[in-house]
């Protein structure tokens, strides 16, 4: 294969039959120019970009060691997910990685709101972003706060999905954060991220967004639901009022039933604090 265009010393652009593709690998480029041929087994990913002047744009515009750091975090994680992640990802993470560098360097930390429901919904990501955090100080002694590894996984997360999409993710991870936060304030007690009842709530609140344009939401009969009404009757209009602010604020309306499932849940939660 020849090289068509360098990026940098990592990246190159190939014709590979009729396609123009990306090959990344170690030093795939030191010492090449246009034309020459690269050896294959530097090649460590080849793939072909549909965002391809995108692509050679940030490359240009970000330090080559942020994008080897973002290549190796893309790696790592293709490995511990088990999965090809969606190629978008390489200008996502290499963006936001960079971006995220410099603010550090700047003492610049971003909190994220959203860190105790993606350390639990995303736990494999979250277990990634944290890893990638250590590889940053290590490779650049640059410190960088463990909301930043929520970011990550949220990228990670989206790039698992064939047509990930960034906002929806982000989205749903609001949804649920609003939720819980309508029990916290409506029951009046502090939720821990490491509680298992907790865990299990915004597991269940998440099936819940993801199914509730569907009519695959959980069926409860009559009887079992009025039982819940009569035996946890404050769980059950706490749920009332999530399904409240659903509505209200994000157009999602959710069948009476399906609350008992959520009452059950903060029932269990209600529990575990007042234990606590």
């Amino acid at each position: 294969m020849k090289i068509k265009k360098i990026l940098n010393n990592n990246a190159v652009v190939v014709m590979s039959g009729q396609l123009e593709k990306i090959a990344i690998g170690s030093g795939i480029a030191f010492h090449k120019k246009k034309n020459d041929l690269i050896n294959p087994n530097k090649v460590e990913k080849m793939f072909v970009m549909e965002e391809h002047d995108k692509f050679q744009q940030l490359l240009l515009q970000v330090p080559e060691e942020h994008f080897t750091l973002s290549e190796d975090i893309i790696s790592y994680a293709e490995m511990k997910l088990g999965c090809k992640l969606n190629n978008h990802i390489h200008i996502a993470l290499t963006d936001h990685l960079s971006f995220a560098i410099e603010r550090a360097k700047e003492g610049i930390h971003l909190r994220n709101k959203l860190l105790h429901e993606i350390k639990v919904l995303y736990k494999k990501e979250f277990s990634i972003g944290t890893w990638a955090l250590h590889r940053v100080k290590e490779k650049l002694d640059v410190h960088m706060p463990i909301d930043e590894a929520a970011y990550i996984a949220l990228h990670l997360h989206t790039a698992k999905l064939p047509e990930g999409n960034m906002q929806q993710t982000v989205r749903q991870t609001t949804i649920i954060s609003d939720m819980v936060r309508a029990i916290s304030e409506y029951l009046q007690i502090e939720i821990e991220d490491d509680d298992i009842a907790y865990q299990r709530l915004i597991t269940h609140l998440r099936f819940v967004i993801t199914r509730s344009d569907h009519i695959e939401l959980h069926t409860m009969d009559k009887e079992m639901l009025d039982m819940i009404k009569k035996k946890f009757p404050v769980s059950f209009r706490c749920s009332q009022e999530v399904a409240r602010l659903l509505k209200r604020d994000f157009a999602i309306q959710l069948p009476v039933q399906e609350l008992g499932f959520i009452a059950l849940h903060i029932e269990r939660l209600q529990k575990r604090s007042n234990e606590d």
